[in-house]
């Protein structure tokens, strides 16, 4: 199935030199009549993209040792470990990462400039990123948590970012004993082709198609390949997302049961010297790659690189469904 949406473009002005997200244009938009209708499109579109988790007890981590098929750990790292109980209530997640389109419009209403990228090259491989409308938006964890406590402004629901366990719970279809977050749990490939996720071959082909310069590195649509049987699209790749926790090695080992919620205060530094913030799901997807327990991380301000390969996905902590 592929979604395609009717364009949220504003009559207000947005300035095509871009900067950060958080700083306004010289002039604050005016709304009219016809911005009003189409916000509440927008609404609409992202309401119909929740998707209800129903809450409950997983063991949250690496689970390969004790209940993997060969008994051995799937994740290297020390960090997915000790495997250990949690307990979350129900809470909505957004089907999709957030589309460049989705981020675009939010930028526009707020009378908000885009990142600049300089460089004939950067700026060339940004745009890029940046021009599809269904493929992810590419954004720091600043702009990502700013972009999800929007939606709570415009629809009246308390969106946030989500925290590692819920995005772990929903990959694991509700905690199951799930190594990929794909259709069926596996990572299928045929003649250099992905079934279940993208492989290099099928983002150089998309590249191609829409004339991107980016090849292997191209962005895909966010429905490109199946969603997990929750209905969750883009778990295995197309992008890390920023979740809402603090980065922790050892934070497994002291998590609360009920709903965690990552430590309260900076733990964890990069090589450069950078607190960092969890990051889940893969850049780009492939075998062995993306798994549901695994965790990454990095500097919330993407210092000193771009963030082309992180990407946002919103949830909304309410105990029912959304209508």
């Amino acid at each position: 199935m592929k979604i395609k949406y009717p364009l949220l473009l504003l009559s207000l002005a947005v300035s095509a030199v871009a900067g950060c997200d958080q700083n306004p244009t010289s002039v604050k938009p005016r709304h009219s009549t016809e911005d009003q209708a189409r916000l509440q499109e927008f609404v609409t579109q992202i309401k119909s993209e929740l998707v209800f988790v129903e809450g409950g007890e997983y063991l949250m981590g690496d689970f390969g040792e004790e209940y993997g098929v060969e008994r051995l750990q799937y994740d290297g790292r020390k960090d997915s470990k000790p495997l250990h109980r949690v307990e979350l209530s129900s809470y909505s997640l957004s089907k999709f990462k957030a589309s460049n389109q989705q981020y675009q419009f939010y930028l526009a209403w707020n009378g908000l400039k885009g990142r600049e990228v300089k460089g004939r090259l950067n700026g060339r491989d940004w745009n890029d990123r940046r021009r599809i409308p269904d493929t992810p938006a590419h954004v720091d964890w600043h702009e990502a948590e700013r972009y999800c406590a929007w939606l709570g402004e415009v629809t009246g629901l308390p969106f946030s970012l989500p925290t590692e366990a819920q995005w772990e719970y929903a990959a694991r279809n509700r905690g199951k004993f799930v190594v990929a977050p794909t259709d069926d749990g596996t990572i299928r490939i045929e003649n250099r082709k992905g079934i279940n996720i993208a492989t290099e071959l099928d983002t150089e082909e998309y590249a191609k198609k829409t004339g991107s310069t980016l090849k292997w590195l191209s962005p895909l649509p966010r429905d490109f390949r199946p969603p997990n049987p929750l209905g969750i699209y883009d778990m295995a790749g197309n992008g890390w997302e920023w979740m809402k926790d603090w980065y922790d090695p050892e934070y497994y080992s002291q998590s609360p049961v009920k709903d965690p919620q990552g430590p309260e205060q900076p733990v964890f530094k990069d090589p450069d010297g950078y607190y960092t913030r969890v990051l889940r799901s893969q850049d780009f997807s492939g075998p062995g790659r993306g798994l549901t327990m695994v965790r990454y991380k990095a500097d919330p301000e993407s210092r000193p690189y771009l963030p082309t390969d992180k990407t946002a996905r919103c949830a909304v902590n309410h105990p029912g469904p959304v209508k």
